[in-house]
């Protein structure tokens, strides 16, 4: 007879095989950078969005394709510039002629109904077209004149933005940040790295990943990530994480203290959690440890933490805050 347990340990098993499926799927077109691959997929199996920043050329848009083309899924690509507008976006409602000759207002959808949406520079709109996504990331729904439409689930955003260039650009404002569910940092790749980049661009060589997954079995992964345990003890430490993130708390960490103006809030913890859920799973675990949270810490809370002046003059970033922040907080009090 087959247990609870039994069925649970089944789908995690199924869990990890069609996790590493999609993954190579990308890989076959995506060389290195496998901290932002699974970076992207956690957030993918979370049902939660990216912001993924690096300097031109990272192969960020490339990525969010291959990975659109690994899954039986609808794609749209926008880019954002600084002439865009909501309208662009969203969709907007026309006047439309019936075929008894009487006008009506009909509503052309926009790009946003998709499932997998490339916001491409999001940081070169406007904030007024940034704010265009808000609804659509925190609710999956989209709100014209009175009338909500639903978007198809799944539904996962990913946006992307060069940290380097800042004329012409409108930072992402705090709300808006915190509606990613990851910030992740693309890097350079290394000599071996780059030599397979140009082995597989310069000669001719064409190759296209092929869908693995289909919508249904993402939905099924999504919930199966909600049924990882995490024990009272480990959730506290996650809880005790975030609080000393904030420097006008009780338990402010010190680093949190001389440096950030602002700290983390709960979806900041919630990030944690799913996320260690997701890294839990892909250590052949159903229930989340210390470890988990730590090694998720970073492009879960990176985002939602403000430098105060006294850091930007030293030139301290987030991370640096944070991994301190990582080493004061102990894992569990008495």
């Amino acid at each position: 007879m087959t247990t609870t347990a039994d069925a649970l340990q089944d789908a995690a098993r199924s869990f990890l095989r069609d996790y590493h499926a999609l993954r190579e799927q990308v890989r076959r077109i995506i060389v290195g950078q496998d901290q932002v691959l699974d970076g992207v997929l956690t957030c993918l199996f979370v049902g939660g969005h990216c912001l993924l920043e690096g300097v031109p050329g990272l192969g960020k848009t490339l990525l969010v394709r291959t990975l659109a083309q690994a899954m039986t899924l609808d794609f749209s690509r926008i880019q954002f510039t600084p002439d865009l507008m909501p309208a662009d976006i969203l969709g907007t409602s026309m006047i439309a002629e019936t075929a008894d000759g009487r006008r009506v207002f009909e509503f052309r959808r926009g790009p946003i109904f998709t499932q997998v949406l490339l916001a491409d520079e999001i940081n070169r709109a406007t904030p007024k077209t940034q704010s265009a996504l808000l609804e659509t990331m925190q609710e999956a729904s989209v709100t014209i004149g009175g009338t909500t439409h639903r978007l198809q689930a799944p539904f996962f955003v990913l946006a992307t933005q060069n940290p380097i260039e800042q004329e012409g650009t409108y930072p992402l404002p705090e709300a808006q940040l915190d509606r990613f569910f990851f910030k992740v940092l693309a890097d350079y790749p290394t000599r071996e790295e780059l030599h397979t980049v140009l082995d597989r661009t310069t000669r001719g060589v064409h190759d296209e990943p092929v869908a693995v997954l289909a919508g249904p079995r993402i939905l099924e992964m999504q919930r199966l990530v909600r049924d990882v345990i995490i024990a009272p003890h480990v959730q506290d430490f996650a809880v005790r994480l975030v609080l000393a993130t904030q420097p006008q708390g009780a338990t402010a960490g010190e680093a949190a203290t001389r440096w950030l103006r602002y700290g983390a809030g709960p979806r900041g913890a919630q990030a944690l959690v799913l996320a260690a859920k997701v890294k839990a799973l892909l250590n052949e675990r159903l229930n989340v440890s210390f470890d988990d949270l730590r090694s998720v810490a970073l492009p879960a809370l990176r985002h939602r933490v403000l430098l105060n002046f006294e850091a930007q003059a030293e030139g301290v970033d987030t991370d640096r805050v944070l991994r301190e922040l990582l080493e004061k907080v102990p894992q569990t009090v008495k």
